[in-house]
């Protein structure tokens, strides 16, 4: 019997296959869709599905944002999206994109909507409740949890970059995460992080502290995030193989880049587009 592949198998194969480090965010919202379904939130897997149909063979993994289905009671139309994915582009890893953090009996059961209720392979957490808010995810075998750790939002200068006292050399929050997601709180190698592409610097500490963790990063394109530097402050190799992955991604520039019928045409060239700024980057090609 084959094992199956774990997250980070996942994710390291679609590098390879797909030559890319871009993630597709899939966060619908029918008020931007295209003018033929604007406004139809019936429509939200029909749009979602037409932009994974038109880039699956150009990302390192879709992340769909839970939130904008549940708004428009569409978590069925997201159970078929995923049940569609794994069907269609069973090479590409899919993050759900919930930020669930909460005590460990109710994070029992937001593990098992991750994993069993949508098929996912990975998904994002708060990790400010403590390692036993985390720890139910860890028990599905290959499966990934990304903790929020130096986020993209202005808001997160709030307590993110804030010094702790009490803990020897004082380091910021954000620091102390990304060790404990290095070392003690990875018991099985299934811990990534979230690190928004707005603060390069913040991301190359990040790879300091955690040299091996795949790093999700949003925040490329219509947040501002700059890709280049993304790509030089988080992705590492040695002789080609790619030692610490990063997933950079992008969603309002890619999903609303036409609002025409063209729409999943326009997607797949605006994915192209980053995936080769992203590529040039990492082989420190000319853009």
């Amino acid at each position: 019997m084959n094992t199956p592949l774990t997250f980070l198998d996942m994710l390291c194969a679609a590098e390879r296959k797909n030559a890319s480090l871009l993630c597709v965010g899939l966060d619908p919202e029918p008020a931007k869709f295209p003018l033929h379904m604007r406004g139809d939130a019936t429509r939200i897997y029909d749009f979602c599905a037409a932009i994974v149909d038109a880039t699956a063979d150009l990302v390192i993994a879709f992340k769909p944002q839970i939130a904008y289905f549940a708004a428009h009671r569409a978590e069925d139309q997201l159970e078929r999206l995923m049940e569609h994915m794994r069907r269609t582009a069973p090479q590409v890893p899919i993050i759900l994109d919930a930020k669930r953090g909460d005590i460990g009996s109710t994070a029992e059961q937001y593990a098992k909507e991750a994993f069993e209720r949508y098929g996912a392979d990975a998904v994002t957490l708060s990790p400010f409740m403590g390692f036993d808010s985390v720890q139910p995810y860890l028990k599905y075998h290959g499966k990934g949890a990304f903790l929020l750790c130096r986020t993209s939002n202005p808001g997160g200068d709030d307590f993110q970059p804030q010094r702790l006292a009490d803990l020897p050399g004082q380091p910021r929050l954000y620091e102390h995460i990304a060790a404990l997601a290095q070392g003690p709180w990875n018991l099985n190698g299934q811990l990534g992080l979230v690190v928004g592409a707005t603060y390069p610097a913040e991301i190359e500490r990040v790879r300091a502290l955690a040299p091996t963790l795949p790093l999700l990063i949003p925040g490329v394109g219509a947040q501002g995030g700059d890709a280049v530097a993304t790509v030089s402050a988080g992705w590492r190799a040695h002789q080609g193989d790619t030692t610490a992955p990063i997933i950079v991604n992008s969603s309002r520039a890619i999903l609303y880049a036409s609002s025409g019928i063209d729409f999943a045409q326009a997607a797949r060239l605006e994915t192209l587009q980053t995936r080769h700024v992203l590529h040039a980057a990492k082989t420190g090609g000319t853009l």
